[in-house]
């Protein structure tokens, strides 16, 4: 795994989950949300040794914490009995870091998990952390905040895409190109509302420049990430891997999820504690 992938996984795993998961309305979460620490901190030191037993296990038990976590879905769908869209992106991020820490323990461990070569796995850990975690979460706040059909349409159409990418890897790359073009216009229309609508409102300077960096960066990135899956799928020249990491993943790590989950973050601090 190379250095600049380890360090994107690290900031997901200590600082994008746990600051994801206070944002989610879910009381029964308070458990995981403080024993996540003893779950990350091994999956974060794992990153940085050879692969082999040690790092494996270190794996695991990053793994056992986001099996605590994706457990908590079926609970609330059957607390909730809800399929709105939102509720849809929330049950989605509490999965996703689960698929990422299957990755992660089979690229730590050296095994090609159905096949797939371990660069593949190991950009497979950053994209459900972020993609998956991150973009389903903040969509699923939008959708909350934001009543429109546009809103509900981001809610459905990034965990959609997520999924569609995820069927890609075992399909073919057109299969893929169509996951990546359904999370383009999921995430796009999510920076959309995220500017138009959230942006605008009477929030402080700083909660508005978080949330317009989180939006603008949004169009940059997904960009990329259309150019790849096409090039993927045709055989265009298209950015390398080692440049996607470097351009879509740090900014969707540091311009998109950061910036959100403070903005948002900030957003809930100031509901519960007016001025």
């Amino acid at each position: 795994m190379s250095v600049l992938v380890g360090l994107i996984v690290t900031l997901g795993m200590l600082v994008i989950v746990p600051a994801g998961l206070r944002l989610m309305d879910a009381p029964d979460l308070t458990a995981v949300r403080r024993l996540w620490p003893f779950f990350a901190v091994p999956g974060a030191v794992c990153l940085w040794l050879p692969r082999g037993a040690t790092a494996t296990a270190l794996a695991g038990c990053y793994a056992l914490g986001t099996v605590l976590l994706a457990l908590h879905a079926p609970r609330r769908l059957l607390r909730t009995r809800s399929a709105a869209p939102a509720e849809v992106a929330v049950l989605t991020a509490l999965v996703s870091p689960s698929v990422a820490a299957l990755a992660l323990v089979a690229e730590r461990s050296g095994h090609r998990l159905f096949g797939f070569g371990l660069d593949i796995l190991a950009l497979t850990v950053p994209h459900f952390h972020f993609a998956g975690f991150a973009a389903a979460l903040v969509a699923g706040l939008v959708c909350r905040t934001v009543d429109r059909p546009a809103a509900r349409f981001a809610a459905l159409s990034v965990p959609l895409g997520t999924l569609l990418v995820l069927l890609g890897y075992f399909l073919d790359d057109w299969a893929e190109l169509a996951g990546a073009v359904v999370l383009t216009a999921g995430m796009w229309t999510v920076a959309l509302l995220t500017w138009r609508d959230v942006a605008r409102e009477r929030h402080d300077r700083p909660t508005r420049a978080l949330l317009a960096v989180s939006a603008a960066v949004l169009v940059v990135t997904m960009l990329l990430a259309l150019s790849w899956a096409l090039g993927e799928a045709t055989g265009l020249p298209h950015p390398d891997l080692t440049w996607m990491a470097a351009t879509h993943g740090l900014g969707n790590a540091l311009g998109f999820a950061l910036c959100a989950v403070l903005a948002w973050r900030r957003l809930r601090e100031n509901e519960e504690n007016p001025a």
